[in-house]
């Protein structure tokens, strides 16, 4: 991946010492199962990022001026085991820096590194899963770090909550708690489903975004994208009302799996993380002074 800035921002804004926030690419698309290509994602992402406008309308602030350092891509892929191993050392090694940090893949395995490090660093911590799939597998195709036991970890190790789930194994159903999972079958005549979720979180909340937890009508570029999906002010609603309510220590978004004729998806993912650091420094920013803003 060629050495650039984030969406193109004037250096100043892009070095370590001074960001507030870290972003991580980890282009790797090792134990995907159908469609191959979320090593892409990273750079598609990245590439539609320097095309978007940088005035978040809705907050009125242009958050990358708090500094969004893009930190050298994580290439390790001679296993997934191994892969997970540096993720979460790298990304262990930027929290303790002090930075809010976010990953951007790849396919879903690498949630396992960045959940794991984030869970050592904050205590009490809830993970929020916005995802079409449960991911909660032990163990796929011979390895713990497969992209289907993205969260398995998660469920003993963190309070899980699960977004948007429409597709699954039966084994998963052991490894599930169902109370604290939101089908989208149920998510769709059901109104106080975003308040009954952040009921669940504890403060320190880490969000993972499987992309394919959006409607493939809105969001179709993703390895294995399911019908049914969530729309995007929905979204945008559910996870401003998070970052009002709850401490957002970090995120991670996946599993963009870009095709060179449908470019909307790529951009989708670009205004999705910027929404996102909009929200963090709008309504979530307990460590940094009012007056930074």
């Amino acid at each position: 991946m060629t050495k650039k800035t984030y969406a193109g921002i004037p250096e100043k804004y892009s070095r370590l010492d001074d960001a507030k926030v870290v972003l991580i690419p980890v282009p790797y698309d090792g134990t995907s199962t159908w469609q191959k290509g979320a090593d892409k994602g990273p750079e598609a992402f990245l590439d539609a990022s320097e095309n978007m406008e940088l005035f978040d309308i809705e907050t009125r602030s242009e958050p990358y001026k708090k500094g969004v350092y893009l930190a050298p891509a994580i290439t390790e892929n001679s296993s997934p085991e191994k892969m997970v191993e540096t993720v979460h050392k790298i990304t262990k090694n930027y929290i303790n820096q002090d930075k809010f940090v976010t990953i951007f893949g790849g396919e879903h395995s690498i949630s396992i590194g960045t959940i794991r490090a984030f869970n050592e660093c904050f205590e009490n911590l809830t993970v929020l899963q916005i995802d079409a799939h449960a991911d909660l597998r032990a163990e796929f195709h011979g390895s713990k770090c497969n992209h289907a036991c993205a969260v398995y970890e998660a469920s003993k190790t963190t309070n899980l909550i699960q977004v948007g789930i429409r597709s699954m194994d039966i084994e998963e159903l052991d490894n599930m708690d169902e109370n604290q999972v939101y089908f989208a079958h149920d998510m769709v005549n059901d109104d106080d489903w975003m308040n009954d979720a952040i009921g669940q979180m504890t403060p320190n909340v880490f969000i993972t975004i499987d992309l394919d937890a959006f409607d493939p009508s809105i969001l179709p570029s993703t390895g294995t994208p399911e019908p049914g999906g969530l729309l995007w002010y929905e979204t945008l609603t559910f996870l401003k009302k998070v970052f009002k309510k709850k401490n957002v220590v970090g995120f991670d978004i996946v599993e963009l799996c870009p095709n060179p004729e449908e470019r909307s998806s790529d951009f989708a993912a670009a205004k999705l993380y910027y929404k996102m650091l909009a929200y963090k420094f709008k309504y979530n920013n307990k460590k940094n002074d009012e007056d930074d803003e």
